[in-house]
């Protein structure tokens, strides 16, 4: 059977990496974006071939269009592509807003709301029908942040993943009838680096007991929505939002 093929921004840790892992384990040939960490990736693309699949590392910054262009017409190499997943994102320390400066935030939302964008630019002109593509799919991370708003902790980060959910709702019915389907998952506590990043890194540990489940996520668990999200079982979805917050 012919391996398909997926590009993963952000692939080389976190929910990026268990992503590409577990597509490598169902037949999908894989694009590893990463900006500076080469060692995290190139880690799993080995385990990526050995789970069978070809894995080639695309380095560049996502706030970036030269690098986006480049990453995409590198993967090209790969072969067709079949399916996006817009998981590169950054997050800023914790703060209130009164304390965001001006460059913080068209930083934010340069990476995570207007890279995603060009991502799926790209990516739409290589699937849709309508440029000759044969169809695809687009899996958007947004996360819990864009419904809770993250008060006293991260409003611009939430404030971007609102903007991918209405990006999501707006380029699915753009391109439902050229085979294209976009849908976005919404991560909730997840064990990444991410809270470290944001400055809190025992967050994760420390609100798990006041979450529904009593627990936080692993990346392998949202890997598995996004995957079926790109899978055939889910070929009449398309502008949906799939929770995967433990109920959050």
């Amino acid at each position: 059977m012919k391996r398909r093929t997926i590009l993963i921004t952000g692939g080389s840790t976190g929910i990026g990496a268990a992503t590409a892992c577990l597509a490598a384990s169902r037949g999908y040939d894989v694009g590893i974006g990463y900006r500076n960490d080469r060692a995290s990736a190139e880690a799993v693309a080995a385990k990526v071939t050995a789970a069978g699949g070809r894995a080639l590392l695309l380095q560049g910054d996502i706030g970036d269009p030269v690098d986006i262009s480049r990453i995409f017409t590198t993967f090209d190499t790969l072969g067709p592509l079949d399916a996006l997943i817009n998981n590169a994102g950054i997050v800023t320390p914790v703060a209130r807003l009164e304390a965001m400066s001006p460059e913080r935030l068209q930083t934010i939302f340069r990476v995570n709301v207007i890279g995603a964008m060009l991502c799926a630019k790209e990516a739409i002109q290589r699937m849709s029908t309508t440029q000759g593509g044969k169809g695809g799919s687009i899996v958007n991370l947004s996360s819990a942040a864009a419904k809770l708003g993250s008060p006293d902790t991260y409003i611009d980060y939430a404030a971007t993943k609102g903007a991918i959910e209405t990006f999501t709702t707006g380029l699915a019915l753009e391109q439902a009838a050229h085979g294209v389907r976009v849908n976005a998952v919404r991560p909730g506590i997840i064990e990444t680096g991410i809270h470290a990043k944001a400055g809190d890194p025992d967050r994760a540990a420390r609100v798990a007991s006041s979450l529904p489940m009593r627990r936080t996520g692993t990346p392998q668990e949202v890997a598995e929505a996004i995957l079926w999200l790109c899978s055939d079982a889910a070929s009449y979805v398309t502008g949906t939002f799939l929770d995967v917050s433990g109920g959050r």
